[in-house]
């Protein structure tokens, strides 16, 4: 929490203020048993009269006014400072999240990251907003009560420091015992999250194979391991009201005790006794304020140590600088690339060395996990290698900045992703000072044309999260136009035609080819037809390239080649 403690910086004098006003309202409150002894005392038991009373009752109401004034103050201060707290640990939380690697994604996962960002930045928002306002006031209040039950009679005092001793015991062992267990709810939450976010993205999935009832019963056995959760955290800390309501209520049956045989002996007054009773309460009410304010700063506790794992994370990629090789080196080289993800068993890609000249077309292609999207994400370095290395222009991809390595790359991903927005907007993420003219020519590249046509609004069209109001085809013909608009000197294509029809497909690099700009094209595909023209052709089998070379060389050269293309076409046909 210490760490998070930055983002204050900007609210310094709300930080101080709120607490500020808050003593302020407690000090006010440490006169009024003393008032009202004075009103037992002079006023009743007294000479001082009904004026006397009346003239101390204004006193306190002009004192409950001051009060009210300075906790409303102190709630704005609260308030404007937790917000704003909480308003740029998010912001830097979503940035820290843009520049993560896709292994750290792919290790926190989605739902964690979700939940981290809303739940458990909430959780430290009302944290910091509830110290602001008591952290202070409530120590402020049952120590000034204790100083003032010593003025009164230093017996008394004694009942309320060894009260206060006790107490303070039992509120920080039940503190430091419920920290861990706040922990494992928060973890609980996150399964909770996963698997709502699962069902949600997959509903269709899970209708289409009538496995509801097993998502309910997979989703009731989470939620009821977060229910039983948070059900032991919460008796555990429901012990802290009513063992400080034991010892306070002990604690003023020893004071009355004592405080009767002092105003019997002479040396206490009935309006001391008094007092003394109302400090008691004032120390209860305070301390069950702090209770809960403990409770709620040990989940903000436990929730700020998940934040501050993911701003703490490196982006876990080497930074080396190799000597450019000479001008003679092909444009882009895998040389022994072997890549494996985390603790997996085996490596995803296996000595995998091919050279590519600028300009070309390359086809990749292998049955599923084969390792095809892990190859082309090592170009723009969205993962790093194992061992080996991967060269672009003689310079190796862990020495040329993501920024400028990554604008060189016009990337069309395995999943089609539109963005709620317009069509202009979301075909401008690449370039974002493109005319319509450069739109236009990409859209028709990308056979995207009639998309855009068939829409009322044109360009302007919009489209909602996800691109959820177009067809699967539609997307992908989208966002291949959006990578174009870039004219990047790398054009990576994930698999992004299988929505395509055989016609659209071949229209599609019949006008990759024809790009005035001749880019060096990367196809992963699993059909055959999509790739049989390009100009070298890999074939990954496990992790391994079991075959380098063109359409009509692999045919007659890899088996694995020959039996994917021979499953999509006739013999005779092949």
């Amino acid at each position: 929490m210490r760490k998070l403690l930055k983002y204050l910086k900007h609210y310094k004098l709300q930080s101080v203020l709120a607490p500020f006003f808050k003593l302020l309202e407690a000090a006010f409150e440490l006169f009024v048993p003393i008032l009202v002894a004075a009103i037992i005392d002079n006023g009743i038991s007294g000479d001082g009269g009904w004026k006397y009373i009346v003239n101390v009752c204004l006193i306190l109401v002009g004192l409950g006014v001051i009060g009210l004034v300075c906790a409303v103050s102190a709630q704005y201060f609260a308030a404007r400072a937790a917000v704003g707290f909480s308003q740029e640990l998010r912001g830097d939380l979503f940035k820290k999240v843009q520049t993560l690697s896709y292994s750290a994604i792919d290790g926190l996962g989605t739902s964690k990251i979700i939940t981290r960002m809303t739940s458990d930045v909430n959780q430290i928002q009302s944290g910091v907003n509830l110290v602001l306002r008591l952290f202070m006031r409530s120590p402020f209040i049952v120590f000034g009560a204790m100083v003032m039950a010593f003025v009164i009679d230093v017996t008394a005092g004694g009942v309320f420091a060894v009260t206060i001793a006790v107490l303070c015991a039992v509120v920080f062992t039940i503190m430091l015992v419920s920290i861990p267990m706040y922990r494992r709810v928060q973890s609980d939450l996150d399964k909770v999250t996963a698997s709502t976010r699962e069902n949600l993205t997959g509903a269709r999935v899970i209708r289409a194979f009538c496995k509801e009832q097993d998502e309910i019963n997979s989703y009731n056995a989470r939620n009821g391991q977060l229910t039983k959760s948070q059900k032991y955290v919460g008796k555990f800390a429901a012990l802290m009201n009513p063992l400080t309501y034991a010892i306070i209520n002990a604690s003023i049956i020893v004071l009355l005790y004592v405080g009767a045989i002092k105003v019997d002996g002479g040396s206490l007054t009935q309006g001391n006794v008094v007092a003394l009773y109302n400090y008691m309460g004032q120390i209860l009410i305070e301390l069950i304020k702090l209770a809960n304010l403990i409770i709620t700063v040990t989940k903000s506790f436990a929730c700020a140590g998940r934040v501050n794992e993911i701003l703490e994370m490196s982006e876990e990629k080497i930074r080396t600088d190799i000597t450019p090789a000479s001008s003679k080196c092909p444009f882009i080289v895998f040389d022994k690339v072997c890549v494996n993800y985390g603790n997996a068993g085996m490596d995803e890609l296996s000595d995998l060395s091919f050279s590519v000249e600028k300009g070309q077309t390359i086809g990749i292609i292998g049955g599923t996990g084969a390792g095809k999207t892990t190859l082309i994400n090592l170009i723009p370095h969205f993962y790093d290698t194992s061992s080996g290395t991967v060269l672009i222009d003689g310079k190796n991809v862990n020495s040329i900045g993501d920024e400028k390595l990554r604008d060189m790359c016009g990337i069309v991903p395995q999943q089609a992703v539109l963005f709620k927005g317009t069509m202009r907007e979301n075909l401008q993420w690449g370039k974002n000072d493109a005319t319509d003219e450069e739109i236009m020519s990409a859209v028709q590249t990308a056979q995207a044309a009639d998309v855009i046509n068939s829409k009322p609004g044109g360009l302007d069209e919009l489209v909602e999260q996800g691109g959820k109001n177009f067809s699967g085809g539609q997307r992908q013909r989208l966002t291949i136009a959006r990578a174009l608009v870039k004219k990047s000197e790398i054009l990576i294509l994930d698999d992004s035609a299988s929505a395509l029809d055989y016609a659209t497909d071949a229209n599609l690099r019949k006008s990759l080819k024809q790009l005035p700009y001749k880019p060096t094209v990367f196809i992963v595909s699993q059909r055959t037809s999509s790739i049989r023209h390009a100009d070298k052709i890999v074939v990954l089998d496990g992790g391994k390239a079991v075959g380098i070379g063109t359409h009509e060389e692999l045919l007659k050269t890899c088996e694995i080649y020959r039996e994917i293309h021979n499953s999509q076409f006739s013999v005779k046909e092949a």
